[in-house]
């Protein structure tokens, strides 16, 4: 359900015989000693893996942030969202600004 996410299955936190198991979750699935397990479990489950945003939803969403913001703001807000480089989407938003 979940897939190969980073993940870490704690037993018994903060107690004497505190164990912690790390790496992908559908590999800790299949470990052995976390079959059946006993006392309090705590399971950490990292983010997804992100797909990289395509050109198109980062012109779009850059339009849009052009509506309300300069464009240094703009390239700022959408290169933080998307995880795209802030240089070329404030280039792009130049670009933007002065066709108009």
């Amino acid at each position: 359900m979940f897939g190969p996410r980073p993940a870490v299955v704690a037993r018994e936190l903060t107690k004497l015989h505190e164990t912690a198991y790390r790496g992908p979750l559908d590999a800790l699935a299949a470990l052995p000693p976390l079959a059946n397990p006993k006392g309090e479990i705590v399971v950490v489950i990292g983010p997804p893996a992100g797909e990289a945003a395509s050109e198109a939803d980062a012109e779009q969403a850059l339009r849009e942030a052009l509506s309300r913001l300069s464009p240094a703001k703009a390239a700022a807000e959408v290169a933080a969202a998307l995880g795209v480089e802030r240089r070329a989407l404030y280039r792009r938003a130049l670009a933007l600004k002065g066709a108009r």
